[in-house]
């Protein structure tokens, strides 16, 4: 089931993030996403009480990002991220978003064969954009909008 992040998520949160990332959101991060950014929609994927995923994303009047992708390493390749993508690009659309985008690792092969499975398309580099030097790519994928 996907539902949005409760405060009462973050220790299950945090394992999911410490797991997936070296450069990891911290705690405080997903309070003000949770509490305070109004453009802010952080959902999780959960199962039996354990939650096994995570995605957020912002929507800014007809533009939409994802800020996170996550799913807990024993949980991975049983389509978690694509349900959880597939909730976000859904989500968006209805907002009448035109255009949802992302930032991934160049080496995060599996994450970009996930982005370019979802419709999304390589747009530009960042260099140098991950505190460790690592370039991203930029990757954008065009929504309904307001037709």
């Amino acid at each position: 089931m996907i539902r949005e992040m409760t405060l009462d998520d973050l220790d299950q949160v945090m394992e999911i993030e410490k797991e997936a990332f070296d450069e990891h959101w911290k705690r405080q991060d997903f309070e003000y996403e949770i509490l305070e950014n109004e453009f802010s929609k952080m959902m999780v994927y959960e199962k039996d009480g354990l939650i096994l995923g995570i995605i957020g994303y912002y929507i800014l009047f007809d533009d939409a990002q994802i800020t996170t992708l996550a799913v807990l390493d024993q949980a991975k390749r049983q389509g978690i991220a694509l349900k959880l993508m597939t909730y976000a690009i859904e989500q968006c659309d209805c907002e009448k978003c035109s255009v949802l985008s992302l930032e991934v690792r160049k080496s995060n092969e599996a994450a970009i064969h996930l982005y370019e499975k979802c419709g999304f398309h390589e747009m530009n580099i960042r260099k140098g954009y991950y505190e460790d030097g690592e370039d991203a790519l930029f990757m954008m994928k065009a929504l309904g909008g307001n037709i």
